[in-house]
């Protein structure tokens, strides 16, 4: 199957998100404390970048409310949330709920907020943030880091949560 092209010769939008959901993603809870209320939104556009100096990148559409107001946090939590964490998912995607109702969060000293039961925290700080389309590339610097090897993560593929099955 290839994409589809509309009259200007770009692709079709919906064909080539099709196309994009084939590959496989974790999904990351990108969190802060900002006037005293947790704040946060899903990714599911997260990479490694460089381990010296240590880097993560994130992308956010840029029709989000939510990214300007997380933007100018001092610290910003990344999980990566656990298999059993799609509900949170569709919270923390959500315009209209309590994105953080029924979600054991904490917050650190300098007001990254961390979702409890997620596979990885990051701490991190905004190093800097680059124009990419209809969305905002953010390159993060990571301040701290703790690992919770035991939890699966939650993936997402062709706009569905998949489970992880280890091949024996």
């Amino acid at each position: 199957m290839s994409i589809q092209t509309n009259a200007e010769g770009a692709p079709d939008q919906l064909a080539l998100r099709q196309a994009f959901s084939l590959f496989p993603t974790g999904v990351v809870a990108v969190c802060s404390v900002v006037d005293e209320v947790p704040v946060g939104i899903a990714v599911n556009s997260f990479t490694s970048v460089s381990l010296d100096p240590p880097l993560v990148g994130i992308c956010v559409a840029r029709s989000s409310a939510t990214w300007p107001v997380l933007a100018d946090s001092n610290r910003l939590g990344l999980s990566v949330l656990g298999s059993h964490q799609g509900q949170l998912c569709r919270s923390l995607a959500s315009r209209n709920a309590d994105r953080f109702l029924d979600a054991p969060w904490r917050a650190t000293d300098a007001g990254a907020v961390v979702m409890e039961g997620a596979a990885l925290w990051l701490e991190c700080e905004v190093r800097s943030t680059f124009d990419g389309g209809d969305h905002v590339v953010v390159l993060l610097e990571v301040v701290k880091s703790d690992l919770f090897p035991d939890v699966t993560p939650l993936v997402f593929h062709q706009s569905k949560f998949r489970e992880l099955q280890i091949a024996e």
